[in-house]
């Protein structure tokens, strides 16, 4: 006979709500993230009203105060920013490059991953590994630098080797039709080893019998990446695309401005972006509001952009989704 499955008794349920010590713990060690967020992504979003206010500071009196008193201006400062002559330009060179960085990166990160799983010196492997992530850790400050040193229009490394070659010598900083292969390079050499690192961990946690069992069968080593290595990293691959499609409308300001010395005007049509326009924005005499207002735009758009791809994923493989 089928046992009778008993309701918990009440003790039982006054123990499982009960505080525990475990609780305790665990509270106290989310508490310090816990604050962190509260004070600095949560807190700060009270100042996303000026963007709808024509912020002008009152002498004599606080931020609050001001920001208060301020006049209300709707979505005016929304409409200076959209009818700028430069939108246009910001919005593709932000999207286009972003799109190059996501489809490479991904690729080149885990084709590297697949590889270097291959090697079967360790020495080498960890090597390999290495020089790969080193660059991870380098500002783009430090970065900027060394890229001048090659491309110094008197001294720098690259025209010294055109030079014995009998080839005239190119003004970088000035011929913007160079920059989108070079901030493309740049982004790579500095990312693509920390992704490479968290598929190759993922890679690593895969059952080793499944690879057995294919050389068993005879299966090649392309094969075996394409029907166990890749299916099995499938998720983190999908997740960190997910992740770098939240991020499609910002850009790496050390990249662009740093690596460009400043966005100059003569490579302003292909290294301008969002990022770099709120910061010259800021330094220079537009309100506040506007600058705000750009801000808004793009933390507006990738939420959307990050919860669109999300909902597509969800809908094909509903494993793979974050949310």
């Amino acid at each position: 006979m089928k046992e009778k499955k008993t309701a918990p008794s009440l003790q039982q349920k006054k123990h499982h709500s009960r505080w525990t010590r475990d609780d305790t713990e665990l509270t106290l060690l989310g508490l310090p993230a816990a604050i962190w967020y509260m004070l600095f992504s949560f807190l700060p979003m009270f100042g996303l009203i000026i963007a709808f206010k024509n912020y002008r500071i009152t002498p004599g009196k606080g931020f609050f105060y001001s920001l208060f008193k301020s006049e209300w201006v709707g979505f005016d400062n929304f409409m200076f920013f959209f009818k700028s002559n430069t939108f246009t330009q910001l919005l593709r060179n932000t999207l286009l490059y972003n799109l190059v960085f996501i489809v490479l990166g991904m690729t080149i990160a885990v084709t590297l991953a697949i590889l270097i799983k291959e090697i079967y010196n360790k020495f080498a492997s960890k090597a390999y590994q290495t020089m790969m992530f080193f660059p991870h850790f380098l500002s783009w400050v430090v970065v900027s630098y060394f890229v001048f040193a090659f491309l110094n229009p008197d001294k720098g490394l690259m025209n010294s080797i055109l030079g014995i070659f009998g080839i005239e010598k190119i003004r970088w900083y000035t011929e913007p039709q160079y920059w989108p292969f070079i901030l493309v390079i740049m982004q790579l050499w500095k990312t693509v080893g920390y992704s490479m690192v968290v598929y190759l961990a993922s890679i690593t946690g895969i059952d080793r019998t499944l690879y057995e069992a294919a050389m068993l069968d005879g299966a090649s080593k392309w094969q075996q990446a394409k029907y166990i290595t890749i299916p099995c990293i499938k998720p983190i691959i999908i997740m960190m695309f997910i992740l770098n499609v939240g991020k499609i409308f910002y850009s790496d300001f050390g990249l662009f401005y740093q690596l460009t010395q400043g966005v100059p005007n003569s490579l302003a049509g292909v290294a301008s972006t969002f990022d770099t326009y709120i910061y010259n924005a800021l330094q220079s005499n537009v309100a506040i509001g506007k600058t705000a207002a750009a801000s808004m735009f793009q933390s507006i758009c990738c939420c959307i952009t990050i919860l669109t791809a999300n909902f597509i994923v969800s809908k094909i493989d509903s494993d793979s989704a974050i949310i």
